[in-house]
């Protein structure tokens, strides 16, 4: 019996000259630029954050603790508080936050006019600057009878609601402010998203005669999986790194009740008038990205078979 021969052609020894003769220094080159503006603006300070960590440090003296921060940081009391408020946050702007973008586009999906004006509209409240959305919310928010909100619920027979005063309600004002504000840079993408759903599919439905409901739940949102998978991670790292809500509204309070971790980490670096514990801000910024990255990598993993079915 004869023997065969792979007939493939044998792969060519890769060589610096093959290489720069196939493109790959002028690839190089176009791409140098941008690797070194993101190891500037990224890698850098990255690298630079791990070795504050280690170092006791107020940008003016400097002394090796290892990993002393780390330490003093888990045995802060108000780490756990922290915590269980971000978490807390996190859980209530999933809850509402995350189904009102998509409801919203859904519906302006349907809308046959003045698309463009919803759109825009809906964008509006993101290119609101963040200080003055707070500053705007703060007015809203007060606690008096009188008050806008409590203006609005007393026609209806119901508050006045201690919104920013109270403990309970609080963090609740605070997400109600926080998906007003962010919303509409998701609706945005869920309705590029939306726009690549094959018509067919809908007209199908329609002969079937599936209602609004059926059409959303059979064919719109099997279509947009990935996008519903991306924007989910990415709200949860969002909500993790809330600070600017908690800082202008509340400060943390009351009673601690809307202080949150990157909040402590501000506490940490700027809470002291002469200085703040820099070394100590740092390890807890660092333990929060590496809970956040093994988080998404987690997430990543069990989602990919779903996100491409």
């Amino acid at each position: 019996m004869a023997l065969t021969h792979d007939a493939r052609p044998a792969r060519s020894r890769r060589t610096p000259v093959t290489w720069v003769r196939r493109g790959g220094l002028s690839t190089l080159v176009f791409a140098l630029p941008v690797l070194v503006v993101f190891g500037l603006f990224s890698w850098l300070p990255i690298g630079r954050a791990v070795v504050m960590s280690l170092q006791e440090t107020n940008l003016v003296t400097t002394a090796w603790v290892g990993l002393e921060n780390f330490r003093t940081v888990l045995s802060d009391p108000l780490l756990g508080t922290a915590v269980r408020n971000t978490l807390w946050f996190a859980a209530l702007a999933l809850l509402f936050g995350y189904p009102v973008p998509l409801v919203a586009a859904v519906l302006m999906s349907e809308v046959r006019r003045a698309k463009g004006l919803y759109s825009a509209l809906a964008y509006l409240p993101v290119v609101v600057p963040p200080v003055v959305a707070v500053l705007l919310w703060k007015f809203f928010f007060d606690a008096r009878p009188e008050g806008v909100f409590n203006t609005m619920l007393g026609w209806v027979g119901l508050g006045p609601v201690p919104w920013l005063q109270d403990a309970s309600w609080a963090m609740p004002s605070l997400v109600l402010e926080a998906t007003w504000a962010a919303a509409g840079g998701t609706i945005i993408i869920y309705l590029a998203a939306l726009t690549s759903v094959p018509g067919e599919l809908y007209d199908a439905a329609e002969v079937d005669g599936a209602s609004v409901w059926r059409k959303v739940w059979h064919v719109t949102m099997p279509q947009l999986r990935g996008v519903l998978f991306i924007t989910f991670i990415l709200q949860i790292i969002g909500t993790a790194q809330v600070f600017l809500e908690p800082y202008l509204f509340t400060d943390g309070g009351p009673a601690n009740a809307t202080i949150t971790v990157l909040l402590l980490v501000y506490r940490y670096a700027f809470g002291q008038s002469l200085g703040g514990d820099y070394g100590a801000a740092t390890a807890l910024s660092l333990m929060l990205a590496v809970v956040l990255a093994v988080l998404s990598v987690v997430y990543f993993r069990l989602t990919r078979s779903w996100s491409q079915t």
